[in-house]
């Protein structure tokens, strides 16, 4: 294997100190195999026992671009320089968030206005509070929100309400008040127009989506269940959130995931490959009022921002769209090939470079995950039963085919 070294099996020496200091010193949250990384170079990152492995997880989709790429270097190469690399970013102005919010408005619906703050999770509640400050202006009442089984949209009390992947997530939290539909991957499913009777029926603040679950089990939407969502929230005039916070900045190559459903939302959240958390949305909902959306750090790394940018040129000027439609398009179809054959995968599905591999039991694929990080693969479990393959979108083909050469030789 080119690209994979293993010199010893990890967790080595090294590993294995730092690993047990922050267990002694921090919460376990959710580590899923035993990897300290050092440094890496494009797909490859390397831990601090000097092992290589080639990695198919991008840092949960926030490194884009891979490890050591030529733009981000000279982004942070530049920015270290300013003493003042961090403000209070929503109290004062600073270069890099106008040169990141005119990038990112370039790649969203026309018409957009954005907000910036630190992550997913934040950018998820500043949509809910769009949404309902729209309400208030309508001198209605806080109305729940609809969102979907199987939904993740962020560990804070707000979005953590409208999230509902995993029970160890919400167990024993106060929730905003919610209402749930099932989220349809098959045009054919008999809930297909469950949000029909619910705003036939309830008044409700707004809808929010994934196009692609994530956490869920990277889930893919039916054309007719997002379709169906965009025409029964206009209809009625409640506003469409869609989470890209995972799914967007080119992951199904597109930009957004939404993209390929011919829709538009009335609002958006990304975060992840963008360096930052971005709340998007149309002109018409923006509060009108200073204060009501603020954050001290929010639009203030200048680090993030200045990558961030770098990100977006690089992805339009090397064309990692189309690359991550042809490398997904390969990966898809070489794990596609294990199917019914190989330890017990028994699907896979995705859009571009995200990619689920469905096990039938979660055994299997907790022994798969394990197995394949000791030989060198690096990926991520999702839902209950799934592992997730979302490689950088500068991946080659030739690590394409070593990561199906290595899949296929370990879930035997």
């Amino acid at each position: 294997m080119g690209r994979i070294n293993i010199f010893s099996e990890p967790p080595g020496p090294n590993a294995t100190q730092i690993i047990d200091r922050v267990k002694s010193l921090c919460y376990d949250s959710t580590f899923t195999y035993p990897l300290v990384i050092d440094t890496g170079e494009g797909c490859v990152v390397r831990d601090v026992d000097g092992n290589s492995f080639l990695d198919f997880t991008s840092n949960i989709g926030a490194c884009p671009l891979g490890y050591s790429h030529p733009d981000v270097v000279a982004a942070l190469a530049k920015i270290s320089k300013n003493g003042a690399h961090k403000i209070a970013g929503q109290d004062f102005y600073c270069k890099e968030h106008a040169d990141l919010a005119e990038r990112f408005l370039s790649i969203v619906p026309q018409g957009f206005k954005t907000f910036f703050i630190n992550s997913g999770a934040e950018a998820v509640e500043n949509a809910i509070k769009v949404a309902y400050r729209r309400r208030m202006s309508q001198d209605l009442p806080v109305l729940p929100g609809v969102s979907c089984v199987g939904a993740f949209h962020g560990r804070t009390l707000g979005a953590l309400s409208f999230t509902f992947s995993k029970p160890v997530q919400k167990a024993g939290f106060p929730e905003l008040p919610a209402m749930r539909i099932k989220f349809c991957t098959s045009d054919g499913d008999h809930e297909i127009d469950a949000v029909d009777k619910i705003l036939e029926e309830n008044k409700v603040a707004f809808v929010i989506s994934e196009v692609v679950q994530g956490e869920g089990g990277y889930n893919v939407a039916s054309q007719k269940f997002v379709k169906n969502l965009r025409r029964a929230t206009e209809e009625r005039g409640v506003p469409l959130i869609l989470d890209e916070v995972q799914s967007g900045m080119g992951r199904t190559g597109r930009w957004w995931a939404f993209e390929h459903y011919g829709v538009e939302p009335d609002i958006m959240s990304a975060a992840k490959a963008l360096q930052v958390g971005a709340t998007a949305f149309r002109k018409d909902l923006d509060p009108g009022h200073q204060g009501v959306l603020s954050s001290t750090w929010g639009g203030g790394n200048r680090v993030d921002m200045a990558v961030g940018a770098a990100v977006i040129d690089a992805i339009k000027r090397d064309r990692l769209l189309a690359n991550a439609n042809a490398m997904g398009q390969r990966l898809k179809k070489g794990i596609g090939e294990l199917v019914g054959k190989k330890g017990g995968v028994s699907n896979v599905r995705g859009i571009g470079l995200m990619i689920g591999i469905e096990f039938d039991e979660k055994a299997g694929r907790d022994a798969a995950l394990a197995r394949l990080f000791k030989k060198g693969l690096l990926l991520l479990p999702a839902g209950q039963k799934a592992m997730r393959a979302i490689p950088p979108l500068v991946i080659a083909k030739e690590e394409i085919d070593e990561g199906i050469e290595l899949m296929a030789s370990e879930l035997g």
